[in-house]
């Protein structure tokens, strides 16, 4: 009996740990960031996704993400930009907001454009360089290949490991894969936009920003 006891008590100490080494692990996988203040800005920075094509302007996930997190999240997104024309614009757009944190979401429309992707990661690397170069923290949002079964870019992962940035890697593609959240083939409707936002949220109360 105090042997089915002794080794009942060590097997269930042995999984209590797992469960806090595996939490702590999950906690620790997204890189972390300085808090968020109540009076600072959060820039949304990217295209139609961004904008909120497919939706009511407030709709747009920067909107309703600023309601979810109690921040103010700015919005600028233009549609059809290329990486190459947010990064003429990305500088001003900095100097227009100051914000504390740039959420970054790029790329889909090189894509769609079939830009070479070394082009399009190296001005998404280049962006990232320019926020960080000011003292603002940057989150990677990354956008579905145009392919049925494509799943985002790989540039978007090597991007957010080298910088070591928190990164959105999946939401987009499981939104567009669906087509009660879809307004169109390339853009959410107003139930993506919110899980868009949704998800931003929770990766930035795990990136300990909010």
């Amino acid at each position: 009996m105090l042997t089915r006891l002794t080794r009942s008590a060590v097997h269930g100490l042995w999984t209590s740990f797992a469960v806090v080494a595996s939490l702590t692990a999950c906690s620790e996988a997204v890189p972390q960031l300085p808090a968020v203040a109540q009076n600072e800005v959060i820039l949304a920075f990217g295209d139609s996704l961004t904008y909120g094509t497919g939706a009511g302007p407030q709709e747009a996930y920067p909107e309703v993400l600023s309601a979810l997190i109690g921040r103010t999240v700015i919005g600028s997104g233009v549609p059809g930009e290329q990486t190459s024309g947010a990064l003429q614009r990305l500088e001003h757009a900095l100097d227009e907001h100051q914000p504390k944190v740039l959420l970054l979401c790029l790329g889909g429309n090189d894509m769609l454009r079939k830009v070479d992707s070394s082009v399009t990661e190296a001005n998404l690397r280049r962006m990232v360089d320019i926020a960080r170069s000011r003292g603002v923290s940057v989150v990677l949002i990354g956008v579905p290949k145009p392919a049925l079964f494509g799943g985002s870019a790989e540039f978007y992962e090597r991007i957010a490991e080298d910088f070591g940035l928190p990164l959105e890697n999946g939401v987009l593609n499981d939104i567009l894969k669906d087509n009660r959240f879809k307004s169109d083939p390339i853009h959410p409707n107003a139930q993506g936009y919110r899980r868009l936002a949704e998800a931003i949220a929770e990766l930035l109360r795990k990136a300990g920003a909010v």
